[in-house]
């Protein structure tokens, strides 16, 4: 019985042993992980991204080591500028472990490593600028510490990516002055655009005065010569209009003094009715208001004497009698119309003054472009010319 216990328990310590043997004989490594192996205590490989197996007792593990890029925060530190102000600055370092030997071997820790390396290059770097270089060239410091860092931690097997500023804090009162002066600042530089919009405004407006009184000014000179022209038309066409009625009144007036005398010759009047006209005028003579007293003169049977004289002819008996003269066929008689005065007495209107409204019209109406209007629109050669003289 104690030789069967004892057999059961050596045979749980041989599975025991058999179970470490194997756990310690077979290694299985990510992907994106590196191992270092040593045997027997110095290095002997670096497997990655496998299924290893090792010499139980004799090879061992190392380290693992993370292969992918890392970002490492470092807390605020405290730098000295050129002109002696303390700002807190954060930085961001991403690097990654290019080679795992070296990481393991060249280098206790490489965080803390490039940790210190970074706040002392960055010391160094700020330490030879002032706080407003400081503030402005971020992409400079960030260049100049990647440069160092990569250089320095090459050996470490490490290749820094990128190193960033997270923050730069200045100081809590030199923060409160940066602000006055960039309120200030700002403050000044929109008083400034504000009297540059004013100074604007002002030329913009004044120049709009001044082509608003050109074109004032050329409006009303076309006005003007438009005025004068019309005026000169109206008064030709009022002459002409006036000359026609002047003819056709003097000769209707010719036509009525021709049926006048004809009639009068073909009625044959006698000298008694020659002397009732006389006499029937003589009350008409006598109208008016400055004709007060009108005195028949002495003389008045002695006229109507010569005058019965002069109509007639004394006959066998010696008394004056009127001897109606003969009848004349071949009077001369006013002259009709001729050709030459045919046109006084149209109503068209003249092509050309027809013509010319309607230019003065379209220029009228025509729209104002710009300022440039009035150097590049062309001028009418009508208008443009004085009224003085004759366009018929």
């Amino acid at each position: 019985m104690d030789g069967t216990i004892a057999g059961l328990v050596l045979l749980a310590v041989l599975v025991v042993f058999a179970v470490i043997v194997v756990a310690k004989s077979v290694a299985l490594i990510p992907q994106a992980e590196a191992a270092v192996i040593e045997r027997l205590g110095r290095y002997s490989k670096t497997v990655s991204g496998q299924l290893t197996l090792l010499l139980p007792f004799v090879d061992k593990i190392r380290a693992r080591v993370d292969l992918r890029e890392r970002v490492v925060s470092f807390p605020p530190q405290p730098v000295i500028t050129e002109d002696n102000l303390t700002v807190q600055i954060d930085t961001v370092v991403y690097f990654q472990v290019t080679n795992p030997q070296a990481a393991v071997y060249q280098i206790s820790n490489y965080i803390v490593g490039v940790e210190q390396l970074t706040t002392t290059t960055l010391r160094n770097l700020v330490g030879g600028m002032t706080l407003e270089q400081t503030l402005t060239s971020r992409d400079q410091i960030n260049t100049a510490l990647r440069g160092v860092l990569d250089e320095a931690t090459n050996r470490w097997g490490l290749r820094v990516a990128r190193v960033e500023l997270r923050s730069i804090d200045p100081p809590p009162s030199i923060q409160d002055s940066m602000e006055k002066q960039m309120r200030a600042d700002r403050e000044k530089r929109a008083m400034i655009l504000t009297a540059e919009g004013h100074r604007e405004s002002a030329i913009k407006q004044a120049e709009g005065e001044k082509q608003a009184a050109i074109l004032s000014a050329e409006g009303a000179k076309q006005a003007a010569i438009l005025a004068a022209e019309a005026d000169r038309q109206s008064r030709m066409l009022r002459a002409q209009g006036e000359r026609a009625a002047a003819y056709l009144q003097a000769q209707g007036q010719a036509k009525a003094i021709e049926k006048t005398f004809a009639a009068i010759k073909a009625g044959r009047p006698t000298p008694e009715l020659l002397a009732y006209q006389y006499l029937q005028t003589l009350p008409k003579m006598a109208e008016g208001d400055a004709n007060k007293v009108w005195v028949v003169p002495s003389d008045f049977g002695t006229a109507l004497q010569g005058f019965t004289k002069m109509l007639g002819a004394p006959g066998e008996d010696g008394v004056f009698r009127w001897t109606p003269p003969p009848v004349e066929d071949d009077l001369a008689r006013p002259e009709d119309d001729s050709e030459a005065v045919a046109d006084w007495f149209s109503t068209e209107t003249d092509p050309a003054i027809a013509q010319a409204v309607a230019k003065a019209e379209a220029e009228a109406r025509s729209p104002v472009e710009g300022p440039g209007l009035l150097s590049s629109a062309p001028r009418n050669p009508q208008l443009g010319s004085t009224p003085s003289g004759e366009s018929q």
